[in-house]
């Protein structure tokens, strides 16, 4: 897919898209001690990286010919960490498709199926 691989932060990072729909994408990444903070565990940043990526990979799905996407906002609630080691996985579905925005939710959850983050992003279509 094509406008995976024109993002080359989330393929620096890692991340694995293992579907992509435009009303749900799914991806994983493996938490690496270059993406960690103190104690081992995935940095905040680069949780909220992880979901911005496939947001914006959701919107694009959904843009109309010729249009583009960006990030207008982003909220992120952290739940439980993710240990070096561990693989995390994320789902992206829509909340809102409009003409002018699309607004996503990205749930971000450990193998043992505790949810690590919930990230809700808002992509302006332009």
């Amino acid at each position: 897919m094509t406008a995976v691989r024109t993002q080359p932060f989330p393929q620096l990072m890692g991340v694995e898209i293992l579907s992509a729909e435009p009303t749900r994408v799914t991806a994983q990444m493996v938490v690496r001690p270059d993406l960690c903070t103190t104690g081992n565990i995935l940095h905040g940043g680069a949780i909220m990286a992880f979901a911005d990526g496939l947001g914006g990979l959701a919107a694009f799905l959904n843009l109309p010919a010729g249009a583009s996407t960006t990030t207008v906002e982003s909220k992120t609630n952290f739940f439980a960490a993710a240990r070096e080691g561990e693989t995390v996985t994320a789902e992206t579905t829509p909340l809102h498709v409009g003409r002018r925005t699309s607004v996503w939710q990205t749930r971000i959850s450990r193998a043992d199926g505790k949810l690590v983050a919930l990230v809700t992003q808002t992509q302006l279509v332009l």
